[in-house]
């Protein structure tokens, strides 16, 4: 492999200027006017995201994540000091996978030992173990109600990129409906009521998936190599998804999924033999080039960062010169990265 083929796997540089630090909203930009850069086997187009409605045909159905975010970032105190406490996932009634951070801009790992008591939000908890290979994410065991904490006093988790705080509104998308990811389900913000609204007008369908994200996708190496640990996650595809789906494919129209999410929530819904079953559970899917989607024609998504799990589900998406071309001319052009930033329509044909 040429090292300009494999650029992605090993890690590319995208400038601090490509990183979108505020809302679209502050930049002076509408939701729905982000850039879209539209992506197939052949070639790419630069659009705004409303051009939706002309990208779009009749008839294709766009799978959405109803997921809501949570204001998941918590403050901590224990034996090293005050620190941070990120809530991913939820496995239990009292048991969570965490993300101890020293601040929102400054990440772990926090030095906690198995068994070590400390508070979370004035809830004692207790740190069970790291996440087998992730020294960063640990699970504990909480003593009272770490939900109601969130409700009280959470904050929406940010990274140190962002140039200042936004209320939790902000992390929303119009699909919301069940609070639950850690992190919001982002390739769905820039769409907006009205261009809802337009798009249905114009013949496009919607079904929805639930999935709760966890916090920010793991990192790896090379994504053909092995199988990164991936964090379990709950989903579900309920029945009236599937039949939408199969109506869609009957008719010959295309599955476009709105995010990575959906794409994993669908995916582990697949029977193995090219069809879809309702279905929901934990999933720990790792999609990558050697493991193409069976169950989307199309991703809309934002734009990620290189090594991440994300990335790799992509290239099983739409294949791997696709996305390879496509990011080069993203950064060439001044796309902006992160959950705030623009979005891409990557076709597999």
């Amino acid at each position: 492999m040429s090292p300009r083929a494999g650029e992605l796997e090993r890690g590319y540089s995208v400038p601090p200027i490509l990183g979108a630090d505020r809302t679209p909203e502050d930049r002076g930009v509408p939701r729905d006017q982000v850039r879209l850069l539209r992506s197939d086997p052949w070639g790419d187009a630069h659009h705004r995201f409303s051009d939706l409605t002309e990208l779009l045909d009749p008839g294709d159905l766009l799978v959405v994540n109803e997921s809501g975010t949570l204001p998941a970032s918590l403050p901590a105190v224990g034996s090293p000091g005050r620190f941070r406490v990120s809530v991913s996932t939820r496995y239990g009634p009292k048991l969570w996978l965490v993300e101890p951070r020293w601040d929102f801009g400054r990440p772990g790992p926090v030095p906690l030992r198995p068994g070590e008591a400390f508070e979370v939000a004035g809830v004692p908890v207790r740190y069970l173990a790291p996440f087998p290979g992730v020294r960063r994410l640990g699970f504990l065991r909480s003593l009272g109600d770490l939900g109601a904490a969130m409700r009280s006093v959470g904050r929406p988790i940010r990274y140190g990129y962002l140039a200042r705080e936004y209320p939790l509104d902000t992390y929303q998308t119009v699909f919301a409906r069940v609070p639950g990811s850690a992190e919001m389900p982002s390739a769905g913000r820039p769409f907006t009521d009205a261009l809802v609204r337009e798009l249905r007008a114009r013949g496009v369908e919607f079904a929805a998936i639930l999935l709760h994200a966890g916090v920010s996708s793991l990192e790896v190496g090379d994504i053909e190599a092995g199988t990164p640990p991936v964090l379990p996650e709950p989903f579900e595809v309920p029945r009236v998804t599937v039949e939408a789906i199969r109506r869609a494919r009957a008719r010959g129209r295309r599955v476009i999924a709105v995010g990575t999410t959906v794409v994993r929530a669908l995916e582990s819904a697949a029977d193995g033999c090219g069809g879809l079953r309702p279905a929901r559970g934990f999933t720990r899917l790792y999609l990558r080039p050697a493991r193409r989607t069976r169950t989307v024609d199309g991703l809309l998504t934002g734009f990620h960062e290189a090594g991440s799990t994300h990335l790799a589900l992509l290239s099983a998406v739409a294949g791997r010169e696709t996305v390879q071309r496509s990011y080069r001319l993203a950064r060439g052009g001044g796309y902006l990265w992160h959950e705030f930033g623009d979005s891409q329509l990557l076709l597999a044909n």
